[in-house]
Order: C-alpha cells, then sequence, then structure tokens
C-alpha cells in the first residue's frame, strides 16, 4: 500500500519539484538584480522562469499520466529552453 502511496501521489511532487527549484532559483535572480539592470537581462531571467515552471507542471502531470507522450515532449523542450534562457542571462550579465 505505501509503495502504491508513492507512486500516485508523493512521485509527481518530487519529479516537479526540480525544474519547480530553478524556477524559483531564476525568480530569485530576478528579484535580487531589480531595475538596475537591463531590459533585456531581465527578461530572459523571466522566460527562464516562466519555461521552468512550464517543465515542471508537464512532469508533474506526466507522472500520473505515464502514457501520454506529448507532456514528456513538453517537458523536455521546456526544461532545455529554460537552461537555455538562464544562459543567455548569464552571458548577457557578463557582457553588459
Amino acid at each position: 500500500m505505501t509503495e502504491e502511496f508513492e507512486r500516485r501521489y508523493i512521485r509527481p511532487i518530487i519529479n516537479a519539484s526540480y525544474p519547480g527549484t530553478m524556477a524559483a532559483l531564476n525568480l530569485t535572480v530576478l528579484q535580487v538584480t531589480g531595475t538596475g539592470t537591463s531590459f533585456l537581462i531581465r527578461m530572459f531571467i523571466a522566460l527562464g522562469s516562466v519555461t521552468f515552471l512550464i517543465s515542471a507542471y508537464s512532469i508533474f502531470f506526466y507522472t500520473i499520466y505515464p502514457t501520454r507522450r506529448r507532456l514528456w515532449v513538453i517537458t523536455a523542450i521546456s526544461f532545455l529552453a529554460g537552461l537555455t534562457f538562464s544562459l543567455f542571462s548569464v552571458i548577457a550579465i557578463l557582457i553588459l
């Protein structure tokens, strides 16, 4: 019974917490940088946060419904997009 409970209710939350943590880190950086940084940097950080949140929701529902292949594709693409936006923001901070 405990394995079934963990698989159905706990595992989706654990899986969604990984990209959710990345989104929280991006939002923290966005808050710390404030309005003193350029619009481009703030936009990259915000887009990274949004794509990580999309990834977190997608992996949550994919864990519940593993037969939905589209959710896995959305998870992978949005997570990679979030990493790319985070990388672009770091490069923009170093350049600007």
